[in-house]
């Protein structure tokens, strides 16, 4: 399970395929939902990558927090 303010690394993402191998933040304050089809807001750390929805098999904690 993630927390607002997770670093994690994205190992795949179908929303965005360039954001694959990049480190991001989690956004979400609470679990995703209906919304978001399940899956995590991640502000990706790319300059050219807008933020994306991530299932939770996509990602790997750092164990960083920011």
């Amino acid at each position: 399970m993630y927390q607002a303010r997770d670093e994690v690394l994205i190992v795949t993402c179908e929303d965005d395929g360039r954001a694959a191998g990049k480190t991001g933040v989690i956004l979400d304050e609470v679990p995703p939902g209906p919304l978001t089809e399940g899956r995590w807001t991640v502000k990706v750390d790319a300059f050219w990558i807008a933020d994306v929805l991530c299932e939770s098999g996509e990602l790997r904690k750092t164990g960083n927090r920011r």
